[in-house]
């Protein structure tokens, strides 16, 4: 979906607007991502990054929702509403 992005784009705000666009809270996100809510709450607290599979594991989550992700110049990342899934 959308351009591919290499390295780790999931930043802990990018994950929580994420959440809110789909109106998740952080129990659904670990529901659908099977990552636990508390390394979700963790991560998006700022008390420590995720590994990479987890990572993988929350973006696959979001994708399968209909969100994108895509890096734009200077780094800057951004989720959005893939057009197949509107």
């Amino acid at each position: 979906m959308g351009q591919p992005v290499n390295g780790p784009i999931l930043s802990p705000a990018l994950c929580r607007a994420a959440r809110g666009y789909l109106d998740w809270t952080q129990a659904d996100l670990a529901e659908q991502s099977g990552v636990s809510r508390s390394t979700i709450r963790d991560f998006e607290g700022g008390r420590h990054p995720v590994h990479r599979s987890t990572e993988a594991q929350l973006r696959l989550a979001f994708e399968r929702s209909g969100l994108a992700f895509t890096k734009e110049e200077f780094d800057c990342m951004g989720v959005y509403a893939a057009k197949d899934n509107q």
